[in-house]
């Protein structure tokens, strides 16, 4: 889904214990994320009202043990001073923008076997995990910048949303 689709400014619902289902559709968003180039894809982003996202930050060969799913995940942040850090997001195609981030985060989720983990993250796994958690709570990067960037890019955007709305209009 791309933006303005009111998909991604929802929170979504609890999935609890993967079924088959869910299974396929975690798989799917794997496919799909590595078809983008992306290094990591949430729920909503494939009009899924589920509080899931997948990861893997080997974007060179996707190493099958570099992916990580995430369910229902819970994120603390250790007190640290954010980080600005350049990120992308397959749902804004081609619109990079300087975020802030803290280095470092804490995660509890379920994985896709129906287990709980805990994972301390930090450099880009730890922004790809913040910037996933995001779409879970219906925010975009555009939302997590300075008020300078985002006037900076509000062309891009309205031509995002005319788009959108034209592909609506048409189906």
């Amino acid at each position: 889904r791309y933006y303005p689709d009111p998909v991604l400014g929802v929170r979504c619902h609890s999935l609890g214990l993967p079924d088959d289902a869910a299974l396929a559709c975690i798989r799917r968003m794997f496919e799909l994320m590595y078809e983008h180039q992306g290094i990591g894809l949430a729920a909503p982003q494939v009009g899924w009202n589920a509080r899931v996202f997948v990861v893997n930050i080997d974007i060179e060969d996707h190493d099958p043990a570099s992916e990580r799913v995430f369910i229902d995940p819970q994120l603390t942040h250790p007190s640290q001073p954010p980080e600005e850090g350049e990120e992308g997001c397959l749902s804004l195609p081609g619109l990079r923008l300087a975020v802030d981030r803290t280095p470092q985060v804490n995660v509890r989720a379920t994985g896709i076997d129906g287990v709980q983990f805990d994972l301390e993250s930090d450099g880009i796994l730890a922004r790809c995990i913040q910037h996933e958690n995001d779409h879970l709570d219906g925010i975009l990067i555009t939302a997590r910048v300075s008020t300078l960037q985002r006037i900076s890019v509000d062309g891009v955007l309205r031509e995002m949303r005319d788009d959108w709305q034209q592909r609506e209009e048409e189906s």
